[in-house]
């Protein structure tokens, strides 16, 4: 056996390996779609679902960061009130 033919094996395994990978990636992505619809048939309202989806993958501190910019930058476009000192 050739380091050519090895070579063109292993090619073709990491591609198999890929491929597989992505049909499961597929079924799962239709399977999180089924749950939206479910909770959406619910009456969840999905684009909260998300987001807090979304929210909980965040680090607790990177989150109190954000909604910290969030509140600065709303109140600084007269959205809210400016937020208080500690």
């Amino acid at each position: 056996m050739s380091v050519e033919s090895v070579a063109q094996d292993q090619l073709r395994a990491f591609i198999e390996r890929i491929e597989r990978m992505e049909e499961e990636k597929a079924a799962i992505a239709a399977d999180i779609k089924e749950i939206y619809a479910e909770a959406k048939g619910n009456g969840f309202d999905t684009k909260v679902i998300r987001q807090i989806v979304r929210i909980r993958k965040q680090d607790a501190n990177e989150r109190l960061e954000q909604e910290a910019l969030l509140e600065l930058y709303m109140a600084a476009l007269g959205m809210v009130n400016a937020p208080s000192e500690v």
